[in-house]
């Protein structure tokens, strides 16, 4: 076994050793442990933001996008925003562990048993909070963890993870150990960590597009299951009954940081009131700083800006004849993460959340709210955009969960 491959299995075997502690943990000690992460934020938040600038800064002199500077950056306000997410999950309701689901024959209970999956597995790129959003969720569902993050992050993730995540669960009686980052900056660590299905039975995918597939396809082959978040970008329709002034507030708010999953990448706007709005959308995108990508196009209609480190700072511009041609382009054309429509007809806004097929759907709000805090009050593990059965969406503690069905004496 090499070494990275090595250093993976090591980190597995430790997280599902101590992952019992954590399975019967109190709900008391569970939110115990969670507050206490908040509190070690504060009061250790200076080497949290030392070692964050010593990765951003390491980053910017390789090279690094702006769009991916920003993901990687702890500032203090962001800081203190992960501590408050982290208060405010532990005040969340824990997941019923028992449900009541009917009476059987012979006086019989049928009781569905909430477990945890044991240990899950998440693969992340440079993006330091999701170290504590995932570690807390996996916490708060009594799930062991085993976290992958890419080379640019990994000075600040294991300073989150010794500084905070772990003591946190040490004082609260929970073994820290259910807590693991994996220690090496190679790629062929993510590999490995889909290659354990005895070991990691689940794992949580989040990066760019054809990476997280093919991270995704291996795991098939090895018996993982995965939640993937392999692609993203936000649809706007405006349509013929558009107020123009909403419409340059959502296209603004839309924008607020390029390098992230639910920002506008296409902006689709009916024929009819395209030389009515257009003022107000490039004054808005202006703002920003975002260049439209008009027609003729060079690059597919749905394509990703975010994931594009040349030119993130770009919004795709399409002219439609009319809502059925804008839906056929959402629906096929782009990723299913999340589309909106502009306008004051409801029945239009009916039709558009009828006709879209994807994980979220907006009337008169931009897509930058598809997020597990700002739509559920809690952090996500990352947003599932499968349409099959199961967790689709921001996928939180309350997902993160198996089923046993119980039969017992009434």
């Amino acid at each position: 076994m090499d070494e990275v491959a090595k250093a993976v299995e090591e980190c597995a075997r430790a997280a599902k050793l101590a992952a019992p502690s954590l399975a019967r943990a109190t709900e008391e000690a569970v939110d115990a442990a969670l507050r206490g992460m908040a509190e070690r934020l504060q009061t250790h938040r200076e080497e949290v933001l030392d070692a964050n600038r010593a990765d951003v800064a390491k980053a910017r002199a390789d090279g690094m996008s702006a769009g991916l500077l920003d993901r990687l950056t702890i500032t203090p306000e962001r800081l203190d925003g992960m501590a408050e997410q982290l208060r405010l999950l532990a005040g969340a309701p824990h997941q019923e562990r028992s449900v009541e689901v009917s009476t059987l024959d012979g006086g019989l209970r049928l009781i569905e048993r909430r477990r945890p999956v044991g240990v899950i597995g998440a693969n992340y790129e440079a993006r330091p909070n999701v170290t504590v959003d995932v570690a807390s969720q996996l916490v708060k569902s009594r799930n062991a963890g085993v976290l992958r993050t890419g080379s640019a992050a990994l000075g600040s993730a294991q300073r989150l993870r010794d500084t905070v995540i772990a003591p946190a669960l040490a004082e609260a009686g929970i073994d820290p150990d259910v807590v693991q980052l994996v220690p090496r900056v190679e790629r062929e660590a993510a590999s490995a960590l889909v290659r354990l299905p005895g070991l990691v039975p689940l794992v949580i995918l989040r990066g760019s597009g054809d990476s997280t597939r093919a991270l995704a396809t291996e795991a098939a082959v090895h018996g993982v299951r995965t939640l993937a978040h392999a692609d993203g970008g936000g649809v706007l329709y405006v349509d013929a009954a558009a107020d123009a002034g909403k419409v340059r507030d959502l296209v603004s708010a839309s924008l607020d940081r390029l390098g992230v999953c639910n920002r506008l990448n296409l902006l689709l706007i009916h024929d009819e009131v395209h030389d009515a709005v257009w003022p107000s959308i490039t004054a808005a995108l202006a703002e920003r700083g975002v260049t439209p990508s008009l027609a003729p196009h060079e690059h597919a209609i749905g394509y990703e800006w975010a994931l594009d480190s040349d030119r993130e700072a770009t919004v795709t511009v399409e002219r439609v004849s009319g809502l059925d041609e804008a839906v056929e382009i959402a629906n096929e054309r782009t990723s299913g993460l999340a589309a909106g429509i502009a306008t004051e007809d409801e029945a239009a806004a009916g039709a558009f959340f009828d006709g879209y097929t994807g994980t979220g759907v907006f009337w008169n709000a931009p897509t930058r709210l598809l997020d597990g805090f700002k739509l559920l009050a809690v952090p996500e593990t990352g947003i599932n955009l499968d349409r099959v059965p199961g967790p689709r969406g921001p996928v939180t503690y309350t997902d993160l969960y198996v089923r046993q069905y119980a039969v017992q004496p009434a």
